[in-house]
């Protein structure tokens, strides 16, 4: 766990970063400087390019990953190469051209209900394209163990540059479009900027040939195309889904609402960055305890700092609101029942790292079309029931079933599961505090709080962990953080 704890620490500084500019752009800057209208908007364009990436990238930066470190020769790994750094054009290519031809009748489908997305309709494939291809290339500094700069670039770099854009917005140096034009900009000089840190960590060494197991990567990585796109799809679907029943300026309120929940997978995308490709060794060489030692710790880990903040969420939230636009309220329930599906996400562990790499990653299509068929037809159902909160609990809804499966399966399949005992008396702590702090707040304003309430969570909660010795990485992390402090 060495390195995986050191590169897991970084990368989840640099996404806690990221987190708080994306806080103050979500939370102040767009609520402020552009309307609900055009907010949603915004949200909309990037949660379906989002949806489009895994299509896009065709699955390589997962396969990549897998497959790199199985390879002893290497004239093999640079033909590997080649054909990982060239398959996604085999989507791009047609997808574009198929999206000039069609492209009247597109347009025309996603601005059925708003009018206002049909100018911009040709963004998502712009942005969708530079997603992929910055994956890929993050992909490959990841499978060399160097996963911190792209993390930068992944979390940070991006939230940075909307909030620039947004003060041009505010100084009316920019208008509304030209601030989509900017955005979709962005996101491909940090692509290029992706290119550029890959090739500096290792240059990519090219036999212009396919690898001789070129058929079973191919067929690899043509089902996780389906089983990333279902993974984004759980993810994006209910925002592209309320856009379709409801006026857009509700994609705005759940966005909010969605990003103050999505800080509880803070912790699990950065240490996924490193787990990945140490889990796929492991897989490779058959190395069953070290695995079933990772999945433990990684769970138990991941659990524990998760719940901590969805404490400090869920506690908290009530107060937050009232510092927003008061139509944002909307979601608060919103926020709640994802975060509730954020802590499950949490507590697996490296499950999924686990099925991509294993030779069972067919699964992974089977559970995520079943999945992907329930959450359309929840959000079909719920949404004009409930609105946004009936798409919030689709989700949740979609999310336990989904990593419910995950579970039973690796269990049946290795003989692993990530619960110890540690994690049972977290549960009991996490209830504890909820029931001690869910009724009471202080009368002062909400920013104080907020403040005092974060405090006296923070000290029971990790005070709690900490004296129990509940995981002893995070023993470590602490000790560390002391010695570097002191």
């Amino acid at each position: 766990m060495g390195i995986v704890r050191s590169q897991s620490f970084k990368n989840t500084l640099y996404t806690y970063i990221g987190f708080i500019v994306g806080a103050i752009n979500t939370l102040f800057f767009y609520t402020n400087f552009l309307s609900e209208t055009y907010y949603g908007l915004v949200g909309y364009l990037l949660s379906t390019a989002t949806i489009l990436m895994p299509l896009m990238a065709f699955g390589v930066h997962n396969t990549l990953v897998k497959f790199y470190s199985s390879y002893t020769d290497v004239v093999q790994q640079q033909r590997f190469t080649f054909m990982m750094f060239l398959l996604p054009l085999a989507i791009i290519l047609p997808v574009g051209a198929l999206g000039i031809i069609g492209y009247e009748w597109i347009v025309e489908l996603l601005s059925a209900n708003n009018t206002i997305i049909a100018p911009y309709v040709w963004t998502i494939y712009v942005v969708a394209v530079a997603l992929a291809y910055f994956e890929v290339f993050y992909a490959w500094t990841r499978v060399q163990l160097r996963s911190v700069f792209g993390n930068f670039m992944k979390e940070v770099f991006h939230r940075v540059g909307t909030m620039l854009l947004l003060i041009t917005v505010y100084l009316e140096w920019l208008d509304v479009d030209g601030f989509i034009i900017a955005i979709v900009c962005m996101y491909v000089i940090r692509t290029l900027l992706m290119l550029l840190s890959a090739v500096l960590v290792k240059k990519p060494l090219l036999e212009f040939k396919l690898p001789s197991n070129a058929w079973p990567v191919f067929k690899y990585a043509a089902l996780i195309i389906v089983a990333g796109s279902i993974a984004m799809l759980l993810l994006d679907v209910d925002k592209f889904m309320l856009a379709q029943y409801m006026p857009i300026e509700n994609v705005a309120y759940y966005n909010v609402a969605v990003f103050i929940a999505m800080v509880i997978v803070v912790p699990s995308r950065a240490m996924y960055q490193i787990t990945a490709p140490v889990t796929a060794q492991l897989l490779n060489k058959k190395q069953k305890d070290e695995l079933a030692d990772l999945y433990r710790r990684s769970s138990l880990t991941l659990y524990l700092i998760s719940g901590v903040i969805f404490l400090l969420i869920v506690l908290n939230i009530k107060q937050m609101y009232l510092l927003l636009p008061s139509d944002y309220s909307q979601g608060l329930i919103v926020v709640f029942l994802i975060s509730l599906a954020k802590l499950s996400d949490a507590l697996i562990g490296n499950n999924n790292a686990i099925l991509f790499n294993s030779s069972y990653y067919r699964m992974v299509l089977f559970f995520g079309l079943l999945l992907t068929v329930l959450t359309i037809a929840l959000n079909m159902i719920l949404i004009p029931i409930w609105g946004i909160n009936g798409s919030a609990l689709a989700t949740l809804m979609a999310f336990w079933i989904y990593n419910g499966l995950k579970l039973f399966f690796i269990h049946r399949k290795y003989g692993i599961h990530p619960f110890t005992h540690s994690t049972l008396y977290a549960t009991v702590l996490f209830i504890i505090v909820f029931v001690l702090f869910y009724f009471w707040d202080f009368s002062f304003h909400p920013v104080v709080n907020i403040v005092l309430k974060t405090i006296l969570i923070t000290l029971i909660s990790v005070g709690t962990i900490l004296k129990l010795r509940l995981s002893e990485d995070i023993q470590l992390m602490a000790l560390h953080l002391f010695k570097r402090f002191k």
